[in-house]
């Protein structure tokens, strides 16, 4: 039994089926994270409800990677930790063993986060029923001390195929009747009352990130500018990780760092 008291996180481990508590938290903080205003103030919203004991939804964040999703969700628990907030990630192979751990939560005075990283289910996996039990639809309800909070690339968590799509019929008020194979499957996402949307940042917002990263440093802002747009074309990727490992380049070696891009200038 984990000491809420003293660990503000916890995972769960398959070899021992047990969660362990962490010691050590990603220090990362809300206001790190840039170009994802809109999300951040939406999640912030939700968590704070859902601490007061008002109504919050179960949320998932879907969209592009290196996006922010799974730095919001740790930022929220170093944020609220200290107003009770615990978050406890399973991954989804051992969410068979959900049942049992809502069983020791339920009714403890803490509000828990499950958090279920880059969450998506291939075809024949079907651990996911253990998920939407979890949420909604089992003859016993929900802890009320528990929200979900989902990240994934897919909006529909679950493969979805052609041939599936084969008994989908249209109305005749142009309503949707989806295959009993599709309806199975969108069922899940179905369950999360709250959708936030992450797409890669434009070339100005992920300057935006750059620059916060950098605030404090004196270096030159265009050799900055365009060392930093050339280390995203490098990786083919524009994103708030792109623009943390941009940084941390810089930081390991700032002499280096420069004198590869006098030499590319």
């Amino acid at each position: 039994m984990i000491d809420w008291k003293r660990y503000n996180a916890a995972v769960f481990r398959t070899s021992n089926g047990r969660l362990k508590g962490v010691d050590a938290l990603d220090p990362i903080r809300l206001e790190d994270l840039v170009g994802i205003e809109e999300q951040k103030r939406r999640l912030v919203e939700n968590t704070e409800a859902f601490l007061s004991g008002k109504g919050a939804q179960n949320v998932l964040l879907w969209g592009s990677r290196g996006t922010g999703k799974s730095s919001l969700i740790k930022a929220l628990l170093n944020a609220y930790a200290p107003q009770g907030l615990r978050v406890v990630e399973f991954y989804k192979e051992d969410l068979r063993h959900l049942p049992e751990f809502l069983d020791t939560i339920r009714g403890e005075p803490w509000r828990f986060i499950l958090f279920l990283d880059d969450l998506t289910f291939a075809e024949g996996e079907n651990t996911y029923s253990y998920l939407k039990n979890a949420m909604e639809g089992s003859i016993e309800a929900p802890p009320e001390n528990l929200r979900v909070y989902a990240t994934s690339n897919r909006r529909h968590l679950v493969s979805e195929y052609q041939r599936e799509n084969a008994g989908t019929r249209v109305g005749e008020a142009g309503e949707i009747h989806y295959s009993d194979a599709v309806e199975e499957k969108i069922a899940l996402a179905d369950r999360f009352g709250l959708w936030l949307s992450f797409y890669s940042p434009d070339e100005r917002t992920y300057l935006k990130i750059v620059e916060h990263y950098f605030r404090n440093e004196k270096i030159d802002r265009e050799a900055l500018r365009l060392a930093a747009l050339g280390f995203a074309r490098e990786r083919a990727a524009r994103s708030g990780r792109t623009a943390r490992q941009f940084w941390e380049s810089y930081r390991n070696d700032p002499k280096i760092f420069l004198l590869d891009y006098h030499r590319t200038k």
